[in-house]
């Protein structure tokens, strides 16, 4: 997927790009040169595939800026949104370390710069440097946590509380805000809450109705947040 016409990749000027993985601190000069020496930064326009799923491995990604959407594709030609991946977040860092494929799909959902690392160079470097793979394997662990815990939580709870949790992921994870535009259509965040579309609209404009949200098109005011987290929280 990387290399298309419509992309174009730089080189990393190391005299003015400075490296911006985490755990950055765990390495060596010589251990960041490297890096820096086997990247790239690659431009994506919104809707550009980044990677597919059950195609092979061969980079880490490490998102630069923008937003990139996670997601399942099924059998059935029906897709599960996992979630948002944000700026200074790796990308398909699972299956990069633990698999030949992607276990998963990844699409830019607006203009997005991947910082790219050469897999051989990143596996070197964590082979030589224990604390900076134990900290990578932390991170890994976190994040699959909190992955699971949202999955299992949305499982148990009533529409509207997964609406609320959709609400709040928005504005406490990606845009720190109470105010905020939905990145993502309909169609879309019913995936990411496991409805319908229907049933999405519907409950957001019952929302608006009770007055707990403000909703014009995709932007979105939050009124009560204490009522959102409270419709979270009883599910």
């Amino acid at each position: 997927m990387i290399g298309k016409e419509k992309r174009f990749t730089e080189k990393l000027d190391k005299e003015q790009n400075d490296l911006m993985i985490p755990f950055k601190d765990l390495l060596n000069e010589d251990e960041i040169r490297i890096i820096k020496d086997n990247s790239n930064v690659v431009f994506y326009k919104g809707q550009d595939v980044i990677f597919k799923q059950n195609t092979r491995t061969s980079h880490v990604m490490f998102i630069k800026s923008g937003l990139v959407k996670i997601f399942s594709e099924k059998k059935n030609q029906r897709t599960k949104i996992l979630k948002l991946g944000t700026p200074h977040e790796y990308l398909g860092l699972n299956s990069v370390l633990g698999e030949e494929t992607f276990s998963n799909s990844a699409v830019a959902v607006e203009d997005t710069e991947i910082f790219i690392i050469d897999f051989n160079i990143f596996e070197q470097i964590m082979r030589n440097n224990g604390e900076f793979a134990y900290a990578l394997v932390k991170h890994i662990t976190s994040i699959n946590l909190k992955l699971f815990s949202r999955l299992i939580s949305q499982s148990q709870k009533q529409l509207p509380g997964r609406i609320a949790d959709i609400i709040l992921y928005f504005s406490d994870r990606i845009y720190h805000s109470e105010e905020f535009s939905f990145p993502l259509s309909r169609i879309e965040l019913a995936e990411l809450a496991s409805t319908t579309k229907e049933s999405l609209i519907r409950t957001l404009t019952e929302f608006k109705n009770d007055k707990i949200i403000k909703l014009d098109g995709r932007r979105v005011n939050i009124i009560s947040k204490d009522i959102v987290k409270t419709l979270s929280r009883i599910g």
